[in-house]
């Protein structure tokens, strides 16, 4: 049998936490498969999956910026939340006789609800997202899972959908829920009457709004995408009002343990211990 493969793809790669999480993961389920961070911009992408397609052994990729809709084009076959969002984060290996068939995949979505949900966050709250890209996106896609009954997405600009690449108004309209764009000077008073906030934006992206926001609803959830530098400013801001913050690895987290499932199939067991032990790998508490 030949060796199992799997990797991490993006440009920049280096900071990346999902070798450990995944190392750990395998080593606790004897699953033997290595996994490694690999750099790949966006223009070398069609060729580096092509050349996998001759390669024994690979089982499954993370995909992280800025390869996220770049990626959907490259695979064979997509599952729904793809289809709707027009980005994955995921690439499952299918067996077949004529070669693998690669299945693209958006776990981001299953990570946001499982960091929410481990924060607090409970079902119909008033949403604020910050930022309108790729992850915004599943943000959207995650606050309709918790039957958000509308979402205000606060951002500089809106960038139109594109070559199957969802806005946040169309991941809205996919999902099931109403978002309303508003313009990023009205973020810090959304940001105060919200239950949840997620922050999408890049390290450093929200400094400026720290500064802004003069209050939160207690028990306010706040989730920040970006985990590096930690805390963030926004974060530090929120805990010191007195709200709840998410760390964004805790994101990292959730949806690497649905990317798991994917990758080992039959081999996944005791999820509980599983999750532990990625906990211990980057260094937060068990649950």
């Amino acid at each position: 049998m030949d060796p199992r493969r799997a990797a991490v793809l993006g440009h920049p790669i280096g900071h990346s936490k999902s070798p450990l999480l995944h190392r750990a993961a395998y080593a606790h389920l004897g699953f033997e498969c290595s996994y490694e961070a690999i750099d790949v911009r966006e223009a070398e992408a069609a060729e580096f999956v092509a050349s996998l397609r001759g390669q024994a052994g690979w089982t499954g990729l993370s995909v992280t910026m800025p390869l996220k809709a770049v990626m959907v084009t490259q695979v064979d076959e997509v599952r729904p939340l793809v289809q709707a969002l027009g980005v994955l984060n995921t690439v499952s290996f299918a067996r077949t006789d004529s070669g693998p068939r690669l299945i693209g995949h958006n776990t981001d979505v299953a990570g946001i609800v499982g960091a929410l949900r481990h924060a607090g966050t409970g079902r119909r709250p008033r949403a604020v997202v910050l930022g309108a890209g790729g992850t915004a996106c599943a943000a959207v896609a995650a606050l309709a899972q918790l039957d958000a009954a509308g979402v205000d997405v606060c951002a500089r600009r809106f960038p139109e959908a594109a070559a199957g690449r969802a806005g946040v108004r169309e991941a809205g309209l996919a999902t099931g829920v109403t978002v309303r764009p508003r313009p990023w000077e009205e973020a810090a008073a959304a940001c105060s009457a919200a239950d949840v906030v997620i922050c999408t934006l890049p390290p450093h992206g929200a400094d400026g709004l720290a500064e802004e926001i003069a209050a939160v609803r207690p028990g306010a959830v706040l989730l920040d995408a970006a985990y590096d530098p930690w805390p963030s400013r926004l974060a530090s801001a929120w805990s010191g009002l007195g709200g709840t913050v998410a760390p964004g690895i805790e994101m990292l987290l959730y949806q690497a343990v649905e990317q798991v499932k994917l990758f080992t199939a039959d081999a996944f067991t005791d999820e509980p211990g599983v999750i532990n032990a990625m906990c211990d790998a980057v260094g937060i508490p068990r649950r």
